[in-house]
């Protein structure tokens, strides 16, 4: 699988223990970043996919690479009975600990290709920007839709590029060039912001990502560009 070639360090440790490492050591500024790189349009692409879910009604959420626990908040919308965030940075988790505090939010440390949870456990799950990096993109897929229950949904967002003129040209200008010398100013991790850019290049899009997820378990999904293709939606359903 051509995801696994790409890792953040480029060292022989697996590429698991690389994104650990890598979110450890960049979470302190990953909210930061995260608005300032996406000049805060990572909230509306969040709330699109939650908006997916609202006809489900689902009551038990599972956001996969919870990170500080954004995609969980946002989930709060649909009114469910309790959210689980599994992600296996500590790091990232501390800082979602405290965002989430008060709220009918779990955040645990886990492994996304090792789901602690019985089969059917949820009505839907959640993953921001997380499916990228796992090591084994269809294992990870296969837990995700073990843990949904029949008809249950998921909804995943990854980066992606544009393919019209000029928004191609400038994208790719800003995603090389600009964005890996920001993230190396702020997060003070030149890796993770050169990681970045490599790993959406190599990651597979729109239908070819689609029909891994029908060979991982799911039953059906569809695709949807955002914002002229600079984020990519799946929602998909078991």
């Amino acid at each position: 699988m051509k995801t696994t070639t790409i890792t953040p360090y480029g060292t022989e440790e697996g590429k698991k223990e690389q994104v650990r490492r890598m979110f450890d050591a960049i979470s302190g500024r990953y909210d930061l970043l995260n608005r300032l790189l996406s000049l805060g349009v990572d909230v509306w692409w969040r709330r699109r996919a939650v908006a997916q879910l609202r006809d489900l009604g689902p009551k038990n959420i599972l956001d996969v690479a919870t990170g500080t626990g954004d995609f969980a908040l946002e989930a709060l919308r649909l009114k469910p009975e309790k959210i689980v965030g599994v992600d296996i940075s500590e790091g990232m988790l501390a800082l979602g600990r405290k965002k989430t505090a008060g709220k009918p939010i779990t955040m645990l440390s886990g492994d996304s290709e090792n789901l602690p949870f019985a089969d059917g456990a949820f009505d839907a799950v959640t993953v921001g920007f997380g499916v990228r990096n796992f090591e084994n993109l269809e294992r990870g897929l296969s837990e995700i839709a073990r843990v949904l229950r029949p008809g249950g949904k998921a909804v995943v967002l990854e980066p992606s590029a544009p393919t019209v003129f000029p928004l191609k040209q400038l994208f790719t200008w800003y995603f090389h060039a600009v964005l890996p010398r920001i993230g190396k100013l702020l997060s003070r991790d030149h890796a993770a912001y050169t990681y970045l850019p490599q790993s959406v290049r190599a990651f597979p899009n729109g239908q070819e990502f689609l029909d891994i997820c029908l060979r991982s378990g799911f039953a059906s999904g569809v695709y949807r560009p955002l914002t002229f293709g600079i984020c990519s939606m799946y929602v998909l359903t078991k």
